[in-house]
């Protein structure tokens, strides 16, 4: 049985100082008051153009975020390989919707998926849908209304950058994550990855779509998914996330007034993630399965299946995944006993992954126990460490 608590393997590549840095930055965020205060502060500094990198890139930045571009990620992906992770580079800069931030961060896209072409280092490439398009398109082709001619245009344009992306990824023989979006743009992404899946996953899987199993109604539609890869003949890529979107889901169908598609509960939340698991194991030769989690429990359940099953701990359609900065007792150790790993790594220069570092530290502070996890691992290793001194 792996032990999640070894943080002597979970830590094996951090320094002390890393450790005091990030007991530092974790005792921090545990105050909501403290974020607050920091997004305050961001946000002036902003507004007032302000330089902000000497306080964000040693603190925050330094834990959670991989570099300002890929090149400069490139010493992380090699530091990782030594410990048997893998990488997941993802463009996280959050900016404008209008037509010059499109095509740049298309751009970017198309740069992440060629710098993973033949890089035995990366894992998989992966894109925001909500990143090639206007919110307001996407939510109203989502709801199936009536497109006027222009938004028609743009929404063939959508599609014909999504299939770009896609097609980049085949040619180069890299997989590739399409991110899962808030409830009202889903529809018509879910829709558009089905249809790339088909075209794109008959020798293996290319295309990964994400399932938010906080969604209650998941389950089925993976069924119709491994239904419609025996009938047409493909691999489904299933990246499995609980979902980044509670509290606003269930406020906006109060609002306006649909059946709220979140679980009714954080175990039936757990339940529906660990039953996905279970499902694709138990079909695996339709399968590849992308299972991101911090959920102790879950990478057990996924660990044991995979034993259960008589799979190889690194059976390639297999893969486990963390948040860098995040859990590394879980992923050093799942690596560490030869399971395939990937740790999720976001990258962009400081003022465009302000907004991504903010919600990181929000959902530490709001996710119960996980601060305080992160801050005993990492207590717990300084004292060893200490005591092995001695």
């Amino acid at each position: 049985m792996i032990d999640f608590k070894n943080t002597q393997i979970a830590f094996e590549a951090k320094t002390n100082t890393d450790l005091q840095r990030a007991k530092f930055l974790f005792n921090s965020i545990k105050h909501p008051w403290i974020v607050k205060l920091g997004k305050c502060f961001v946000y002036v500094t902003t507004k007032l153009r302000l330089p902000v990198a000497w306080v964000l890139k040693p603190t925050i930045y330094k834990q959670f975020v991989g570099g300002e571009t890929l090149k400069k990620c490139t010493p992380l992906a090699n530091q990782l390989a030594k410990y048997n992770l893998k990488c997941i580079f993802d463009y996280s800069a959050e900016g404008g919707e209008n037509a010059d931030d499109i095509q740049q961060t298309f751009d970017e896209f198309i740069s992440s998926i060629d710098y993973a072409k033949g890089n035995d280092n990366v894992a998989y490439a992966v894109f925001k849908p909500t990143a090639l398009t206007t919110d307001a398109l996407l939510e109203k082709a989502s709801a199936k209304a009536e497109l006027t001619d222009d938004e028609k245009k743009e929404f063939e344009e959508f599609k014909n950058r999504f299939e770009k992306l896609c097609q980049r990824a085949s040619d180069n023989d890299v997989r590739i994550l399409v991110d899962a979006e808030d409830y009202c743009f889903q529809d018509a992404i879910d829709e558009f990855t089905d249809e790339m899946m088909r075209k794109f996953n008959k020798k293996r899987a290319i295309v990964f779509t994400t399932f938010q199993m906080y969604r209650h109604d998941r389950m089925p539609y993976l069924d119709r998914l491994y239904n419609d890869a025996v009938k047409n003949d493909y691999t489904v890529g299933m990246k499995f996330v609980r979902g980044a979107y509670m509290e606003k889901e269930r406020e906006r169908a109060k609002q306006f007034g649909y059946t709220d598609p979140i679980c009714p509960t954080k175990q039936a939340t757990d339940e529906n993630y660990n039953n996905g698991l279970r499902y694709v194991i138990e079909h695996i030769e339709k399968f590849e399965v992308f299972a991101g989690t911090h959920n102790e429990e879950s990478n057990r359940v996924l660990a044991d299946l995979i034993d259960t099953h008589n799979l190889a701990h690194d059976d390639k359609r297999i893969f486990f995944s963390q948040l860098y900065g995040m859990s590394d007792n879980l992923s050093y150790n799942l690596a560490h006993e030869g399971y395939n790993v990937a740790k999720y790594i976001p990258y962009a220069p400081v003022k465009k992954v302000l907004p991504y570092l903010i919600r990181r530290a929000e959902e530490n502070t709001a996710i119960a126990g996980q601060t305080t996890r992160e801050l005993e691992l990492i207590k717990t290793e300084i004292r060893r460490r200490k005591r092995d001194k001695k």
